[in-house]
This record gives C-alpha cells, sequence and structure tokens, in this order.
C-alpha cells in the first residue's frame, strides 16, 4: 500500500543484546511531535534510525520521498534533516557566526541569508553572533546549536532532549525561543523528551514509547486525556487545552481563558499579559481537580466546571482512581481516592462538578 505524501512513515525493527525496537509509525507532517517516554524506552534509538546515524531494518518515506526501504539507503548526509543533540557541539574555533556559516554552506541549496536573519531574530543570538562558544552559557550555545541546524535547510527537525543538559533556569530562558519556533516553523519536528513539561509547552502529537514499541500515538491533547496508557506520569499525569483569552480582569490579575473545543467553558487564570484573542494552552494536573456531585459555594475555587464522567481506572497506587471527565467538548483528568470515588457513587454517564485547584498558562 502506498503512503500517503502528507506524512511521515518510519517503520523500523531492531534486535540487539538487552534491547528490541519494533515501531510502526505515521507521523504528522507540521508541528513538534514529541517521543515520550522514560529512559530506555527507546526514542533516541528511534531518532537515530530516523536520521540514518543507526542502520535497522526498516523503511523510512518522508512526504513521498524513500529514504529507506528493502533496496535504498540514504546516508545521513544525503537526508534533508536538522539534528540537534543534547549538547550543542560548536566548532570550539569558529564564532557563533561561523558555526552558522557553515551550517548554511554544508548543504547545497542551505537556508538564503534573509531567512537565516529571521532564525537568528527568532532565537534572539544576533548579539552573540561574534562570540566564541566558550564565551556563551549553556542555553545560548543551544540556541546557536539550533539555528546551525536550522541553516541547512532541512525538510525534517529532529531535537534530542536539548534541554538536559541545561539547569532550571538555563532551560526557563530557552523555553521561550523554542516556543517562537513552534509558531514558525513549517516543517515538521520531532522532539525526544522525558520532561512532561516540555512536552505540554511545546508538543501537537505525542508518540508514547515503553520498552522499544509505540504504546501511544495522537494528538497531545487527546493523548493525554486517556487512561488505558501503560505509562504512567505520576503526579505529572492531567490534560493539556487549546484555550483563548477572552477577557482579562485588571482588578484581581486574572485572564479567562475558554476551552477551544466547547466556548461555553473556561476557567480563570493568573494574567499573563496576553491580549484578548490570542491562543494559549492551559494544562490541568489530576491531582488539582477533585470532583462533587452537587455544586458547592462559599469556596475559594473560582474554577468549577459541570460535565460527566466518561471513564474511570486504576491509578499506579492502588488507593487511587483516575477518572475522566468531559466537559463539553474537552477532557479533564481527576485523581482521587478510590474510597472518595465509592462514597460518591461515581460511574460513567453521572453529572458531576469539576472543582480546579490550579491551572498552569502555557504560552
Amino acid at each position: 500500500m502506498s503512503q500517503p505524501v502528507s506524512s511521515i512513515h518510519a517503520r523500523f525493527k531492531l534486535d540487539r543484546a538487552g534491547f528490541s525496537l519494533d515501531v510502526d509509525l505515521d507521523l504528522p507532517n507540521r508541528g513538534v511531535t514529541a517521543l515520550f517516554g522514560h529512559s530506555g524506552s527507546g526514542k533516541t534509538t528511534l531518532l537515530r534510525c530516523i536520521a540514518g546515524l543507526e542502520r535497522a531494518p526498516g523503511a523510512l518515506n518522508m512526504n513521498g520521498e524513500v529514504w529507506q526501504d528493502a533496496t535504498t539507503f540514504l546516508p545521513t548526509h544525503k537526508r534533508a534533516l536538522g539534528y540537534v543533540f543534547q549538547e550543542a557541539s560548536l566548532f570550539p574555533h569558529l564564532s557563533a557566526r561561523g558555526n552558522l556559516e557553515y551550517g548554511r554552506k554544508r548543504a547545497s541549496g542551505g537556508m538564503d541569508r534573509k531567512a537565516l536573519d529571521h532564525i537568528v531574530e527568532l532565537l534572539g543570538i544576533g548579539p552573540l553572533l561574534e562570540r566564541r562558544p566558550d564565551q556563551l552559557s549553556g542555553g545560548e550555545r543551544q540556541r546557536v546549536g539550533i539555528a546551525r541546524a536550522l541553516a541547512v535547510k532541512p525538510r525534517l527537525l529532529l531535537m534530542d532532549e536539548p534541554l538536559a543538559a541545561l539547569d532550571l533556569a538555563r532551560k526557563q530562558e530557552i523555553l521561550p525561543y523554542l516556543e517562537r519556533l513552534h509558531e514558525e516553523l513549517e516543517i515538521p519536528v520531532l522532539y525526544v523528551s522525558h520532561a512532561p513539561d516540555e512536552v505540554a509547552r511545546l508538543a501537537d502529537h505525542i508518540v508514547v514509547m515503553e520498552a522499544g514499541r509505540a504504546v501511544a500515538a495522537g494528538p497531545l491533547t487527546e493523548t493525554l486525556a486517556r487512561l488505558d496508557l501503560p505509562i504512567h506520569l505520576g503526579e505529572d499525569a492531567g490534560v493539556v487545552l487549546d484555550a483563548v483569552v477572552s477577557e482579562r480582569d485588571a482588578q484581581w490579575q486574572l485572564a479567562r481563558a475558554i476551552f477551544k473545543d466547547n466556548p461555553d467553558a473556561g476557567v480563570w487564570v493568573r494574567d499573563g499579559g496576553h491580549a484578548v484573542g490570542h491562543h494559549v494552552r492551559v494544562r490541568i494536573l489530576a491531582r488539582d481537580v477533585s470532583l462533587a456531585i452537587t455544586r458547592h459555594s462559599g469556596t475559594s475555587i473560582l474554577n468549577i466546571l459541570p460535565g460527566v464522567v466518561a471513564e474511570m481506572a486504576d491509578d499506579t497506587h492502588p488507593a487511587l482512581a483516575l477518572v475522566r471527565v468531559n466537559v463539553g467538548g474537552a477532557a479533564l483528568v481527576a485523581r482521587l481516592t478510590r474510597r472518595s470515588a465509592h462514597d460518591l457513587g461515581l460511574t460513567p454517564g453521572q453529572i458531576v462538578y469539576a472543582q480546579i485547584k490550579a491551572v498552569a498558562l502555557i504560552g
């Protein structure tokens, strides 16, 4: 069967001592796809197979162009891709500008100067161009490394835990730049991470890896709301919802974000300075959602949303349960004790009130 030219099809099967990789994936050709899972789940191995850095039996079709099949194997330098490693690996004897020029000249049809200037602006590295790598912070080096990967004008950008080597301050420094790239780039990005906060902020699509296999794949908002995944996020379990800022309350420094899937529902959050109409994401952790079968008054909780119990599942600890609640077209996940679920008599189809104690505004 021929593959659609509007997607990336990757199929690999690799067996070696102590590890196996067995995946068959159709990935979108736009936006950020996160390869997510714990250490050793196969994320980086899959990325290296896609890059041609590791040779594994299988096939790779990039928007209709065969990079690998039973008779073809394009070496890495002939694959129109950029690769960002955990460490920037810049040439120490070249300035930041020299590193970018090396990337631009490495590939025929590399990025023209005007387009590269735009990337430099997006990543905020203009003031750094005359410095050498040893004069840059870790976050600055990584931003230059990302620009160099983009300078070859790739059709696919691969990022292997690009923030893993940075401390928290440098990580928070670089994330806004990655968000700007996310909004601007027209090429697909495969982003390896084991950090739920990075995935929540950057990804549109997620592939959950476990023991060398893709145990789930799909749009981020839908996949995080599933309760049947064999990988557990622990305290980070929850959902990410697309939203739009609908109003701002200057007196109390709050903003209301309405859900794109259900404009009649929304949440109040701390005002992040976004204009009305600005698209944002809200992240709601399961630990911050409690359920009631009647609506309470006289409470400090601002966000109380009516919904319907859609599904219930055991959590990692036998005392706990996860409950998915549909709020119009949006889905929330609540974590509560099994005793509480029993006392409330929760069953699928039951009307409940989701009390949201905290909401993180992203973007």
